[in-house]
């Protein structure tokens, strides 16, 4: 199974929208939020699934949970903005959560950089943003999170 995982787009997705059609075989797209509306955007653009979570710019959907837990071919993944677990500092926080959870993925944004960690068996991975980056390179990016017999993690940059 091939997951699309963005965060942090506010309110800009045409760029993200255009290079997820132009991939092949993506079964679900996973939105770490800010914004929520550009999670719905995209399953409204793309036709794809779009699984969404609410970050600390989401304000209006109560409709919308902050944390999710997904179980997705035999792994739990804990899906989350970050903003609550002080991502800006760490993923310690994370990993604790991710720990109480059981999970076996954590999928966060809200720092605006990509990054690929696995800490105590917990693969942890942040997509980055596909409109305002904050990494030193400033790269504009998404990830594709394949599961499979093993999980494989990889960053698309975006023009």
């Amino acid at each position: 199974m091939r997951i699309a995982v963005v965060s942090d787009t506010h309110g800009k997705t045409k760029k993200f929208i255009d290079t997820v059609l132009n991939l092949k075989d993506i079964d679900l797209i996973i939105h770490l939020g800010d914004y929520v509306e550009d999670g719905l955007e995209i399953e409204k653009r793309t036709g794809i699934e779009t699984k969404i979570v609410k970050g600390n710019g989401d304000f209006f959907y109560p409709g919308f949970k902050e944390d999710e837990i997904l179980e997705i071919k035999g792994k739990r993944i804990f899906l989350t903005h970050g903003h609550k677990y002080n991502v800006r500092y760490g993923v310690d926080n994370l990993l604790y959560r991710g720990e109480e959870l059981q999970a076996d993925i954590i999928l966060f944004g809200h720092t605006h950089v990509s990054t690929f960690v696995k800490e105590s068996g917990i693969i942890v991975m942040n997509p980055g943003s596909p409109t305002n980056p904050r990494d030193f390179n400033r790269r504009k990016t998404f990830g594709i999170m394949e599961l499979g017999e093993e999980v494989r993690i990889k960053f698309v940059e975006i023009d």
